[in-house]
C-alpha cells in the first residue's frame, strides 16, 4: 500500500494538479486516450448577443444538427416599457418568419418585498393552444435601473425532422411592484420541421441585456 501511495503522490505537483504524463493505459498513472464521447461532450458557448435599446436578439445561426440541445442564458433583460414580457418564438425558414405553433404551459411562483403576498399558481391566461403567437417566458418585468430578469431556455434536437420540439424554460424577474416572480413555461413546437432561429423580445418596446447560446452534446 505505502508503494501505491508513493507512486500516485509521485504523479501530482505540491499544488495537487495531477501530472499529465501520469496519464497512460492501464491505470490512473498509464491511461493514454479518453472514451470519444467524453472528450466530445460538454456545453460549448456558441453565439453571445448584448441589446442596447434593442427591439429584438435573433439567433439565425448555428442552430443544427451539431448538437440535440441548446441553452438560451439571459443576463439582465431590463426593458424600457414598465411590465412588459419577455417572449420568444421559433422560426423553421432561417428567421424569415417567425411563428411556429406551439402548445405551452406556465406557472409561478411569487413573493412581494414587503412580504404581503406569496403565491404559487398556474397562469392559464400565459399559455398557448395551438398558436403561432410569441410565448411569455415571465410577467411584468420592472423598467427601474435596477430591475430585469435572468433565466434560461432549452430548446431540445431542433433539428429533428421527425419530431415535434421540445423547450423548458425557467426565468426570475424583478417585478415592477417590487417582487420576485419565479416563471415555468414548458411545451413543444408542433412541427416536424428543423428549427433554424430564434428570436427573443419583449410584449412592448426595446431592452438591453445580453443572452448567450450554448450548443449541448
Amino acid at each position: 500500500m505505502g508503494t501505491i501511495t508513493r507512486s500516485f503522490a509521485n504523479n501530482i505537483t505540491t499544488s495537487g494538479v495531477l501530472l499529465p504524463a501520469s496519464l497512460n493505459n492501464n491505470s490512473i498513472s498509464n491511461v493514454t486516450a479518453y472514451n470519444a464521447a467524453v472528450a466530445a461532450g460538454g456545453m460549448k458557448l456558441i453565439s453571445s448577443q448584448t441589446a442596447s435599446n434593442s427591439a429584438s436578439i435573433s439567433f439565425t445561426t448555428g442552430i443544427d444538427s451539431t448538437y440535440k440541445e441548446y441553452q438560451f442564458w439571459f443576463i439582465d433583460i431590463n426593458p424600457a416599457t414598465d411590465t412588459s414580457t419577455f417572449d420568444f418564438n421559433m422560426s423553421t425558414d432561417g428567421g424569415s418568419n417567425y411563428n411556429v405553433t406551439k402548445t405551452t404551459t406556465m406557472f409561478r411562483a411569487l413573493h412581494r418585498e414587503s412580504d404581503s403576498e406569496a403565491q404559487i399558481d398556474y397562469l392559464d391566461g400565459t399559455d398557448l393552444a395551438q398558436s403561432t403567437a410569441f410565448q411569455n417566458l415571465n410577467l411584468g418585468t420592472g423598467s427601474g435601473a435596477d430591475e430585469n430578469l435572468a433565466g434560461s431556455l432549452h430548446l431540445f434536437n431542433p433539428s429533428s425532422t421527425t419530431y415535434v420540439k421540445h423547450f423548458i424554460s425557467n426565468t426570475n424577474t424583478y417585478r415592477d411592484f417590487d417582487a420576485s416572480h419565479n416563471a415555468f413555461v414548458s411545451g413543444y413546437g408542433n412541427t416536424t420541421s428543423a428549427i433554424n432561429a430564434v428570436q427573443f423580445k419583449m410584449s412592448s418596446g426595446n431592452f438591453d441585456g445580453t443572452i448567450l447560446m450554448y450548443g449541448i452534446k
